[in-house]
């Protein structure tokens, strides 16, 4: 049974959400010493993430992120602060991809003027 779960729901589509999920597994990696495998998948991708301490999983779909992890008996005396580092993370790359999303967005076509 998970100790943490988090969801969010996203207006990113697949193809972005792969983005955020690439880059927040490659931070787990880096900063967290996280072991992570990304399983692509047609409709969602699950990423797994490990390390001596902590295993999970996010699904990550084109419209939301599910995370589930399991805390070692010495990190679950600290579950709020990961589950409130771990949203926080979560939610600026989100953010950060929904900027770019907009920014790329074409604009809608301007309706023609009635003479």
């Amino acid at each position: 049974m998970a100790d943490l779960h988090l969801h969010r729901d996203h207006t990113l589509g697949l193809a972005r959400a792969r983005k955020v999920a690439l880059k927040w597994a490659e931070d787990v990696e880096e900063k967290l010493d996280m072991a992570c495998t990304i399983i692509e998948g047609d409709d969602e991708d699950v990423l797994e993430f490990k390390r001596s301490g902590v295993d999970g999983r996010m699904v990550v779909a084109a419209t939301h992120f599910d995370l589930e992890a399991r805390l070692g008996f010495l990190l679950k005396p600290f579950i709020g602060q990961i589950e409130a580092e771990v949203s926080k993370q979560l939610d600026e790359a989100l953010a950060k991809e929904a900027a770019k999303a907009s920014k790329t967005a074409k604009p809608a076509a301007k309706p023609a003027k009635k003479t």
